[in-house]
């Protein structure tokens, strides 16, 4: 056997080699969607738990016992929703929470599984905070919200290239 032929032999091809690219950054995606989806789940698990509690005393002890002024941005933030809280309708609270979970799980396994509709999932998912972000930024600029903003428009843009790319592969067979 010739020796360019052994070596061909142990050098993946380009295309298996941004094949295997592809599922490791469509592999990352899934598990950082399936890491908000837990901790979604941890919480309302919270959440759920303070609706049976004092939680104006709580946010006033938790404020106390750091020594902030409650009258500063944060403190009296916290001490705002600690007041809404028990206003909250449970059931939607419990909806919303439990829709939001099933979206990042279910877009975790699709794109996992290298599924069409995960892909599908993720750009419609994250192409619906990009306005958000982009107003957030107008109002309120800050290197955190470009970066948030910058990686979501990223990670959009990836998955419909993915979706282009998958439809030209089925278009071509």
């Amino acid at each position: 056997m010739p020796e360019s032929t052994a070596l061909n032999a142990d050098t993946p091809s380009p295309e298996s080699a941004g094949a295997a690219t592809r599922r490791r950054a469509l592999r990352a995606i899934a598990l950082f969607e399936a890491a908000k989806g837990v901790a979604a789940f941890a919480a309302l698990g919270g959440l759920l738990d303070l609706m049976h509690h004092d939680v104006r005393r709580l946010a006033v002890e938790l404020i106390g016992r750091f020594g902030l002024d409650p009258d500063a941005r944060f403190p009296s933030l916290l001490l705002h929703y600690a007041d809404r809280l028990p206003e909250a309708n449970l059931h939607h609270v419990l909806a919303l929470g439990v829709a939001y979970i099933a979206i990042r799980l279910g877009e975790a396994y699709g794109l996992w599984n290298d599924k069409a509709w995960g892909e599908l999932l993720g750009a419609l998912s994250g192409g619906l905070y990009v306005p958000f972000e982009v107003t957030h930024l107008m109002h309120k600029p800050s290197l955190v919200g470009a970066a948030v903003l910058a990686g979501n428009v990223f990670l959009v843009v990836y998955l419909v290239l993915q979706l282009l790319r998958r439809r030209r592969a089925t278009a071509g067979a």
